[in-house]
């Protein structure tokens, strides 16, 4: 047995997600004990895009991990950058939560049937390009907060709806609340969008030993390419980005199918892309199809806004889980 101390955010979402890790850490027999630490973005009410992205959620459990003061942390995959920290190692993804977005309206409305003119809240600009290049005629509307505060922005009429990561309902047991599921075909997710990371340090072998049992292989094939792809994007492109990777059945046996989508936030230009390629080989799949995008277009687009790189789609920068 191996006494853990596992840090977590406040928010019920985090809480919850360390929870889930905590408890099948315990069935594995280990003690463990949980840690609340409080993040920069937990505590500032400016937009994501304004103080960083959301980067600054791992920032403070990565110093804790690093300094001793705890020995495993949680992550929503897609809260981490994809340049590695040094010292510290995923020493676990398990598996998947379902990676699609959800919207969550007025009067049980999906987005086919929310009128032009409909406000719809979201703060990912990756969200928000998908939305525009849909074509629906919405207005849609930066905002931030966790799942609760967006979902009260529309029982209390201040907007006729939001998009969220269903994943994040469902943790919450709050999945009654969405009133449609978005097809990835119409709007794909962030990279890595409802996995999560138990991350330690690399020098504690006995941490990696006790955690590395929670590791799902195929998430973390699925996510490693996801996540090859933004890093390879980041070089020469700061456009909104989804992706989503598939452990399909190939004429030789498994293999990975992956999708992308890269655009610009008012929609005018999106671009989708798709590639097959082996399950052994995840990072050099995404990062194929990132030269593929950039080569079609990509490069040309940029972020729109003027605060700075912005989550969900680029520099270091995917988004929360919310």
């Amino acid at each position: 047995m191996t006494a853990l101390r596992l840090g977590t955010r406040r928010s019920a979402l985090a809480t919850t997600q360390s929870g889930w890790v905590a408890d099948r850490l315990r069935a594995a027999g280990h003690e463990v004990e949980m840690v609340e630490i409080t993040t920069e973005g937990d505590v500032s009410g400016e937009l994501l895009t304004a103080i960083g992205g959301t980067g600054v959620f791992a920032a403070a459990i990565r110093h804790a991990l690093l300094d001793g003061r705890i020995d495993v942390a949680v992550h929503s995959l897609k809260d981490l950058p994809t340049t590695p920290e040094p010292g510290l190692v995923i020493a676990a993804v398990p598996v998947r939560e379902d990676s699609r977005d959800v919207l969550v309206a007025r009067e049980g409305l999906t987005l086919g049937e929310l009128p032009a003119g409909s406000v719809v809240g979201t703060g990912s600009p990756r969200r928000t390009a998908q939305l525009a290049a849909l074509g629906l005629g919405l207005d849609i509307r930066p905002i931030r907060g966790n799942v609760g505060t967006r979902i009260g922005f529309v029982t209390s009429g201040k907007l006729d709806a939001v998009v969220l990561a269903r994943a994040g309902l469902s943790r919450l047991g709050r999945l009654d609340e969405a009133t449609e599921v978005i097809d990835p075909i119409q709007m794909l997710p962030a990279p890595g969008q409802g996995a999560l990371a138990v991350e330690c340090r690399s020098d504690r072998a006995d941490v990696v030993a006790a955690v590395s049992v929670l590791d799902d292989a195929d998430t973390r094939a699925c996510v490693l390419a996801e996540r090859s792809l933004l890093s390879t994007l980041e070089a020469g492109c700061t456009a909104p980005v989804g992706a989503l990777a598939e452990v399909v059945e190939g004429d030789e046996g498994l293999e990975l199918s992956l999708r992308a989508f890269a655009g610009s936030e008012d929609g005018s230009v999106e671009l989708r892309r798709s590639l097959v390629g082996r399950y052994d080989e995840p990072a050099a799949l995404g990062s194929r199809l990132a030269h593929i995008l950039l080569e079609d277009g990509a490069a040309d687009l940029q972020v729109s806004s003027s605060a700075g790189p912005a989550p969900d789609h680029a520099p270091h920068q995917p988004e929360q889980v919310s």
